[in-house]
C-alpha cells in the first residue's frame, strides 16, 4: 500500500463503524466511508463542524455548526485545493491521491522534455494541478461542469492558466482525438463505477474499462511515459487493474497497489481504492 503524508491542513483522527472523522483546515468533518467494516466498540461523537447523515434510502445530507464556513483551502507541498461539502458526503478533493500526484510529477520532471497529459474523468482536477505544476500541458476531461468549475477554481488558486478544460463524454472525446490524429505522452483515468455522461450516456466499469483502456491506448503517443488508472470500485483489485493495462496497451513496466490515508489510531491505516500505473522507458 502507498499512504498519502505529508498534509498540512487534513487528518483522520478516527475510524468506527462505518465513519471516519477528519479534520480539515481546523474543523472536523464526521461521513461515512464503505472501507470501515470493523467495530472498535467506539462511538463516533457527532458533535462536530460537518456532519454528513445516511437516511434509510441510502441518500444524505449536511448538518453544519452555526459558523461553519461555505469553503475552505487545504495545502499539501506547493499545492491548494478547495474544499466545499457536496453530495454524496464528498468534499471536493479525495487527498489519498497524493501518492498517485508524487509518481507523476517525478516521471514529468525526469522526463525531462515536453509532456501532453490527458486526465479523464478528472472531477476536480487534483491530478491535474499536480501534473501542470510538474510543468505538464495538461487537457482536463469531465461529464460534470459543477466539478469542471471546481477544477478551474483550483487552477486560479494554484496560478496556473494553461489547462484545457473539456466537458464531455469521455469516450466520445478519446474517439475525436483518435480521428484528429491526437496524441498525449501520459494518461490519467479515474472512471467511476456507474455514470452517466452530458447527452445520457451509460458508463458501468466492470462492462466497460477494458475496452476503454484499449481506445486509449490509440491516443498515446510514440514515446509515451505512462498511463495510470485509479479505481474506488471494489471489485477492481490492484492485480485486476494490471492485468488490464498490460492486456490493453503494449510495452512499459506495470506496477499496482493500494492507496490509504494515515490515521491517528494505532495499527490503523484507512484504504482508500487502488491504482495502477505502467511506466514506459524515457
Amino acid at each position: 500500500m502507498k499512504i498519502a503524508h505529508d498534509w498540512k491542513d487534513y487528518e483522520v483522527l478516527k475510524t468506527a463503524n462505518g465513519e471516519k472523522l477528519e479534520k480539515i483546515a481546523g474543523y472536523t468533518f464526521l461521513r461515512p466511508d464503505p472501507q470501515v467494516i470493523w467495530n472498535t466498540n467506539t462511538k463516533l461523537s457527532t458533535d462536530v463542524d460537518a456532519y454528513y447523515m445516511r437516511t434509510e434510502n441510502k441518500s444524505g445530507s449536511w448538518k453544519f455548526s452555526k459558523n461553519f464556513p461555505k469553503t475552505l483551502k487545504i495545502c499539501r507541498k506547493n499545492l491548494i485545493f478547495h474544499i466545499e461539502p457536496m453530495n454524496f458526503k464528498h468534499i471536493c478533493l479525495f487527498p489519498e491521491q497524493a501518492v498517485n500526484w508524487d509518481i507523476m510529477e517525478e516521471l514529468i520532471k525526469k522526463a525531462n522534455r515536453p509532456i501532453k497529459v490527458l486526465n479523464l474523468f478528472a472531477y476536480t482536477g487534483g491530478a491535474s494541478i499536480a501534473t501542470a505544476k510538474a510543468g505538464a500541458k495538461v487537457t482536463h476531461v469531465d461529464a460534470s461542469k459543477s466539478m469542471i468549475d471546481v477544477a478551474k477554481i483550483n487552477a486560479k488558486l494554484n496560478n496556473i492558466d494553461d489547462i484545457r478544460f473539456i466537458q464531455d463524454d469521455c469516450t466520445k472525446f478519446v474517439e475525436r482525438e483518435i480521428r484528429r490524429g491526437n496524441s498525449y505522452d501520459a494518461i490519467i483515468m479515474d472512471p467511476p463505477s456507474f455514470g452517466r455522461g452530458p447527452k445520457g450516456e451509460t458508463w458501468k466499469i466492470e462492462e466497460n474499462i477494458f475496452d476503454f483502456v484499449s481506445l486509449c491506448d490509440k491516443v498515446l503517443s510514440k514515446n509515451p511515459l505512462f498511463v495510470l488508472i485509479n479505481s474506488y470500485t471494489t471489485g477492481l483489485q490492484p492485480t485486476v487493474m494490471q492485468n488490464i493495462l498490460n492486456t490493453a496497451i503494449s510495452g512499459g513496466k506495470t506496477e499496482s497497489y493500494e492507496v490509504g490515508l494515515p490515521t491517528k489510531e494505532k495499527g490503523i491505516v484507512l484504504p482508500c481504492g487502488c491504482s495502477a500505473i505502467k511506466i514506459f522507458k524515457d
